[in-house]
């Protein structure tokens, strides 16, 4: 079975459960992946669909720290309530431990020296990480083990 049908088996069981926060969250992330699949004029594969999935992710951290700044509690556990569900059909992200080691190899692999070397390194980090890893901290880790260099 798909992610793409995973997620809208969930929706139907929501719905049917009278879950109506986390029926409309899959509903939006169904949309968003049925617009991509429109858009591509071909079935998604499963590496597609974690992508959109993880954008989604991203898009209600950022909503969810601005409610934070602003006061505004209620709409940030909201949002981090969507963060959750949508977590679920993510696959497990990989440890710091593991991704500093990950960047050690790839910087000895790609013989980077400083930190003008970074845009070797980062590209080749999220390839090999296969979307289990987010930037921001990958792109900490580099920048730390370049300065070392």
């Amino acid at each position: 079975m798909s992610l793409f049908d995973t997620i809208q088996s969930d929706m139907y069981a929501a719905m049917k459960s009278g879950d109506k926060h986390k029926t409309g969250t899959l509903r939006v992330a169904l949309s968003t992946l049925k617009d991509k699949k429109i858009e591509k004029r071909e079935a998604l594969t499963d590496v597609e669909a974690i992508k959109i999935i993880q954008n989604l992710v991203k898009q209600r951290k950022e909503a969810a720290d601005i409610y934070k700044e602003n006061g505004r509690n209620d709409l940030m556990e909201n949002e981090n309530a969507e963060i959750k569900i949508l977590n679920v059909y993510l696959p497990k992200m990989m440890s710091e431990d593991d991704l500093r080691i990950l960047v050690k190899k790839v910087v000895e692999d790609t013989g980077a020296s400083g930190l003008s070397d970074i845009g070797k390194v980062m590209p080749e980090v999220m390839k090999q990480s296969a979307g289990k890893v987010d930037g921001k901290i990958a792109q900490s880790i580099v920048r730390d083990l370049l300065q070392q260099s």
